[in-house]
């Protein structure tokens, strides 16, 4: 009641200097208001967005009272909403003369000077403003200049405000936001684990410390030491999901792919759906070779973006893996109709009619590999395993001369061997295998994998022979 009280208070006191404004403007009753009263008038037309009511008490104002900074402040407030920049400009210079110790006024003039396109002295005026100014004043302007800087894109010096920032307010959230941002963006997670560890130890409840601390130590790749930092966050705050999102992410990191999950599943808990998480589980779930789950989540994912295309290729390579070739292929022919000509659908298609020895179809899809990535050794690779398999080995010669030429891969020079022998040309083919062997001699295993017969062909065999390394003698 006493609340409402007051509220009414205000209420009427307000009318009443409305009622006074509006007689001085009509040049009725009183002549004069108090400049704290013309205050609270302009605050008024402001808050209820009648820019124009509020510019014409302003300047009624200032001609009661030409020497006062405040007001002179106000006016400038009020045409920077025109973009009258260099009158804004005018009028602040004006109020530093009567009243210098006013911080609206620099950082007024900060967005005066920067709409003006002149950041090197607004970077300079709030240098000098930091002198002045202490406690929670300063903090506003080491904001400001922060964005200075952001805007003038000297990153380093944006840190280094809000470092400056946490060194004297260490729990400022904002403050503690934007740090854990500009830690990632610059690269300074050294200098960050220092600071987040300071805070701790002072403020060893705080969570978005303890968040920092395990960004900055995941930004080192320290994986371990970044799960700990989070976990410490997320058992002050068990719902803080970012701590989650981070933490599974470190385990993917670390290949620990159920704890990344677990993690994962939080995140999903806490926060709305979201492709990008539903994605990631499914990402763990197939290198834990678990592909009908992996599936499920990438499904979840596609759900929510519905022209993702990728989503629906990931759904296909989990059948692939199943060896559910038909299954692949149907949700491929969605995913290909989504985003036509990319090479890493048309891979896999041409792999899964190969599995269903539809030999010339799969060769078409490779064709278009290699057309999309000239430079793609697995494309090729596809290309003309498929068609030595399909005993085109005349064109396959072709395909793997030309793939050597785009990609100078000793391994073509094993597929040209095999194609010449399919071609019956072994004299060729044996001076072809000792150049392969000559490049590259670990990589015959092709070759055999190919054509296993090979290895009992005694030439073959005592090429090969020659070119393996002689076992190193142990050190005594």
């Amino acid at each position: 009641m006493k609340e409402f009280s007051q509220s009414g208070e205000r209420d009427e006191e307000m009318n009443e200097l409305l009622l006074q404004f509006e007689n001085l403007q009509k040049g009725k009753g009183i002549s004069y208001l108090e400049e704290e009263s013309f205050e609270k008038i302009i605050e008024y037309f402001e808050l209820n967005e009648e820019y124009k009511k509020a510019l014409q008490a302003v300047n009624m104002a200032i001609e009661q009272f030409p020497f006062s900074g405040i007001l002179l402040v106000r006016k400038a407030d009020l045409i920077l909403n025109n973009k009258e920049y260099q009158t804004a400009l005018e009028l602040l210079e004006q109020a530093e003369i009567f009243d210098n110790n006013n911080i609206d006024l620099y950082i007024l003039k900060t967005e005066t000077l920067l709409a003006l396109d002149r950041q090197e002295e607004a970077v300079n005026l709030l240098e000098e403003a930091l002198v002045r100014f202490l406690g929670e004043e300063r903090i506003d302007l080491l904001f400001e200049l922060a964005d200075v800087y952001d805007d003038f894109e000297d990153f380093e010096k944006v840190f280094d405000c809000l470092k400056l920032i946490l060194e004297q307010e260490p729990t400022n959230e904002e403050a503690l936001y934007k740090i854990c941002f500009w830690t990632d963006f610059t690269g300074r997670n050294a200098e960050s684990i220092e600071l987040h560890q300071k805070i701790i130890e002072n403020h060893p409840y705080n969570e978005l410390a303890w968040f920092n601390l395990g960004s900055a130590y995941q930004g080192l790749k320290l994986y371990e030491k970044a799960i700990d930092a989070y976990k410490y966050a997320t058992a002050i705050d068990e719902k803080f999901e970012y701590a989650y999102r981070n933490i599974g992410d470190a385990y993917i990191r670390l290949r620990k792919y159920k704890d990344a999950i677990e993690n994962l599943e939080r995140v999903v808990e806490f926060s709305k759906p979201e492709e990008v998480i539903f994605e990631a589980i499914g990402f763990c779930y197939e290198r834990l070779k678990n592909y009908a789950q992996a599936r499920f989540y990438y499904r979840k994912a596609s759900h929510l973006n519905l022209e993702n295309s990728h989503l629906v290729y990931k759904v296909a390579f989990t059948y692939y893996m199943q060896e559910m070739w038909g299954q692949s292929i149907k949700v491929l022919e969605t995913a290909i109709r989504l985003k036509p000509n990319k090479a890493e659908y048309e891979l896999l298609m041409g792999e899964c009619k190969q599995e269903l020895g539809m030999g010339k179809e799969a060769i078409q899809h490779f064709l278009n590999v290699v057309r999309l990535k000239p430079a793609s050794v697995t494309g090729w690779e596809s290309l003309i395993v498929c068609l030595f398999r399909e005993e085109y080995y005349e064109q396959a010669l072709l395909k793997s001369e030309e793939a050597l030429a785009k990609t100078e891969k000793p391994l073509f020079i094993y597929y040209k061997t095999s194609i010449l022998f399919g071609l019956r040309k072994n004299k060729e083919a044996l001076i072809c295998l000792e150049n392969a062997l000559t490049e590259s001699p670990t990589l015959v295993k092709k070759l055999i994998q190919l054509i296993p017969s090979l290895l009992s062909n005694p030439k073959v065999a005592d090429l090969i022979a020659k070119f393996k390394k002689k076992p190193q003698k142990r050190r005594k």
